[in-house]
């Protein structure tokens, strides 16, 4: 069953909303440039900023401007919003009318609320009025806020945090959802707003360029961080309007950009016909040699779709314009489309890398290509390269937006730190159906088990990794293998099909680390090493290079229901057959500041470790 995109909103470097962000593609006009909203001393470096300061989006959602909001928070509300407005939901009173649906939203993000923690952690340190702000820093309050400020105050929330991967994997959760009746409507995209500290973590790692990024380029040197949100409104196929009677009449300029629909209309295309999630389960930033991740994912996503190499009519590549990303991306598509390949760009060139945010905000750009037949330039690219594929040129655009008026299909790739690797795929129209889909009747049972929660039980990791691996790792990550091992081996399972972890802060001692230092000693010389294990999804990624699971690999970040979420992920998998065995891990830890913020709140102090790992089987009924 394909998902149909009832509708979606777009914030970015290039524009405010959907048109403007496809007026600015149509004419070739990049958003990259100096920095303008963040206050780094790095001013060498360009980025891709919205073009409204936090102020101007407060007056836009009708808060306070004085209100202490995430620019994260401010971003994705804004895109919510837009998506519905699409979608034609009208509003009753502050809040969209859903006549009863289970609605979800699910946003991916990673610095969350970081905007706000950086500017004043070192104050909350003295001052306990300020402590109330730390609650705006974790990624699962960043989509509750963000969801209440968009009008969504009863819809259920649920926060993935899969670095620059997030965003297609929430699209991909919510398809998933739908498809097994868990929700009538589900909200899905990413959120990303440009912080000191991924800046710095990026140009740690000495991946930023100073000049315009050229994806593809024989001379690229890194990739421009951007910003930004995006959303799509997900359902099932109906022959009804989403949103009844009030969407029957649609604007003039929808209609317009329905034109490729077979049908158009209220409620109908286009579709999400594939997907696929895979580990590329080599290293935490760089990507292998031959894109082993991309081309499952890839491969996956076809499948899913029904469709051949040659029924992909453009590729909305990932394309940072780092030297291993690019080359490992070309890599992979060679290896799905031999020498078959079709128009391919990469439209960082326009947005900048907005991190996890970009998997949506390419999503929508894959959408306003397909349906406004035409081929997103692959700005910056003059020289060829001959270990990556050759993007579409501009001299070439022309010729290839004829062609492209006839597009069906345009794959969308997302890859993030750890190997995570999404691709999906949008068509203008649904699959045929397909018979023989069902599965065997199933269910998931316990079949391993292990449980962490004091730090001196981190002794045992000498059972499992030398002594050397042990210096490199934090308390956290030393508990995960631990109770992921041990699991796995009462299980009797070397390879899991699948890793799906739970955590509240992610990498919490390491992320705290970098962030302390960057704001007491300065910019200049910040630890790379710090940052590379500062995502929430170091942990899953970390597990599957260990245990060489290149399947599906999900990382939740909602808070203390992110075990849940975990759960509900790897019971779905199994019913549905699409995995056998699953390792669901949740893992938090505490630090002293962690701690000490927690007892002059009055609020529980959590303890310095805990980690759980549970592994899943199928068990089959006759």
């Amino acid at each position: 069953m394909d998902i149909q995109i009832a509708g979606y909103g777009i914030i970015c470097a290039i524009g405010n909303d959907a048109q403007s962000v496809l007026r600015s593609l149509q004419e070739g006009r990049t958003g990259i440039g100096p920095m303008r909203y963040l206050q780094s001393s790095h001013k060498e470096l360009p980025v891709g900023e919205v073009k409204l300061s936090n102020e101007e989006m407060r007056r836009m959602l009708g808060q306070d401007e004085k209100a202490i909001i995430s620019r994260t928070v401010l971003m994705g509300a804004i895109a919510i919003r837009q998506a519905l407005q699409h979608a034609q939901c009208s509003m009753v009173n502050g809040q969209w009318s859903m006549k009863g649906k289970r609605v979800v939203v699910i946003n991916g993000t990673t610095v969350g609320g970081m905007d706000v923690t950086e500017q004043y952690l070192l104050r909350m340190k003295e001052e306990d009025d300020l402590l109330p702000l730390l609650e705006k820093h974790d990624c699962g309050n960043s989509t509750r806020k963000m969801a209440d400020l968009a009008g969504l105050q009863d819809a259920e929330v649920c926060t993935i945090s899969t670095a620059c991967s997030s965003a297609v994997n929430a699209i991909i959760l919510g398809s998933e959802m739908l498809k097994t009746g868990e929700a009538d409507i589900v909200i899905a995209g990413g959120t990303e707003a440009l912080s000191l500290f991924h800046l710095n973590g990026f140009n740690a790692l000495m991946i930023l360029d100073k000049a315009q990024c050229r994806p593809f380029d024989k001379t690229r040197a890194g990739l421009n961080l951007g910003e930004g949100a995006a959303f799509v409104v997900l359902k099932a196929p109906s022959p009804l309007p989403l949103w009844g009677s009030a969407a029957v009449s649609l604007k003039r300029e929808t209609l317009a950009a329905m034109k490729h629909s077979p049908k158009g209309g209220a409620g109908r295309g286009p579709f999400i016909r594939g997907y696929g999630n895979r580990c590329d389960a080599f290293h935490q930033t760089a990507s292998s040699e031959n894109g082993e991740g991309a081309y499952l994912a890839m491969t996956d996503a076809l499948q899913m779709a029904g469709l051949k190499p040659q029924d992909i009519h453009y590729i909305n590549a990932h394309g940072t314009g780092t030297p291993n990303n690019d080359a490992s991306e070309s890599a992979a598509i060679r290896r799905v489309f031999g020498e078959n390949i079709p128009p391919v760009s990469s439209t960082k060139g326009f947005t900048g890398h907005t991190t996890s945010a970009s998997g949506s905000i390419e999503t929508v750009i894959s959408i306003l290509a397909l349906l406004n037949g035409f081929v997103p330039a692959n700005l910056g690219w003059k020289e060829q390269d001959e270990s990556c594929i050759a993007p579409i040129g501009n001299e070439e655009l022309k010729m290839k937006n004829e062609e492209f008026a006839t597009a069906r299909n345009v794959l969308c790739n997302s890859f993030g730190f750890g190997g995570n690797d999404s691709a999906l795929i949008i068509g203008v129209s649904p699959s045929p159906s397909k018979e023989g889909e069902k599965h065997q009747e199933a269910e998931a049972r316990v079949v391993g088990e292990a449980v962490i929660t004091d730090i001196e039980e981190l002794g045992e990791l000498r059972e499992f990794v030398s002594a050397g691996e042990a210096r490199r790792m934090g308390k956290l990550l030393k508990a995960a293998t631990i109770t992921s091992l041990k699991a796995l081996k009462e299980a009797g399972i070397e390879t899991p099909d699948a890793i799906i972890t739970a955590t509240a802060f992610g990498m919490l001692e390491t992320s705290e680390k970098f962030l302390v230092d960057m704001l007491e000693n300065g910019e200049e010389t910040l630890s790379p090493t710090l940052f590379m294990q500062s995502t929430h999804n170091t942990i899953g990624s970390a597990i599957a290079i260990r245990t060489k699971c290149h399947g599906y690999n999900m990382t939740y970040s909602q808070g203390s229901d992110s075990l849940e979420w975990a759960m509900r992920d790897a019971r779905r998998l199994i019913e549905t057959g699409k995995a056998r065995t699953v390792l669901v891990g949740c893992h938090d830890e505490a630090t002293p500041l962690f701690q000490e913020f927690c007892r002059r709140m009055g609020k529980p102090v959590p303890q310095d470790i805990y980690s759980r790992s549970i592994v899943l089987s199928r068990s089959s009924h006759a």
